[in-house]
């Protein structure tokens, strides 16, 4: 396990969330589940914990009743090599969640995302303060991130 391992906190979704993170990401999967036994104030079998990797990151997950929400303080970041990978990981993210805005959605259970691609970066980084200024306001109109659209206007056209 690695030093620091992001937890998640679920009601009784953390499997499922687990194997739906796991078919959306390459290179994941499901590394262990611990299970509740007889006697517990769940059914017995019941996950406790779910431990996954996304692409070499690892998380846990933990059904720890309702008691707690997810909200926008802590999002997961997808950096997306270009507008495909945008685009992948938004529909498949977005099914059954809602889109926010300027790149960030919240999933079928809450967790907050934000699909980025690298030009956005990129852009907002031009020394000129003028491009970049109008790749900001371009990006403020989005809700998912439009990378043809940051270039333009970032040409100013």
């Amino acid at each position: 396990m690695q030093k620091i391992t992001p937890c998640l906190w679920f009601d009784n979704q953390a499997e499922e969330a687990a194997l739906f993170y796991t078919s959306v990401f390459k290179n994941s999967r499901v590394l262990d589940v611990s299970r509740y036994g007889e006697g517990a104030p769940v059914p017995a079998g019941t996950a406790i914990t779910v431990r996954f990797e996304l692409d070499g990151q690892e998380f846990m997950a933990l059904n720890g009743g309702p008691h707690h929400d997810f909200n926008d303080a802590i999002s997961l970041y997808v950096d997306c090599k270009d507008q495909a990978e945008v685009d992948y990981f938004w529909d498949r993210l977005l099914d059954g969640g809602e889109p926010t805005q300027c790149g960030w959605l919240k999933d079928r259970y809450g967790v907050s995302w934000q699909i980025i691609p690298q030009a956005l970066q990129e852009l907002l980084s031009d020394p000129d303060p003028d491009k970049a200024q109008r790749v900001m306001q371009a990006m403020l109109a989005m809700v998912k991130i439009d990378v043809d659209a940051l270039h333009r206007a970032h040409a100013g056209s």
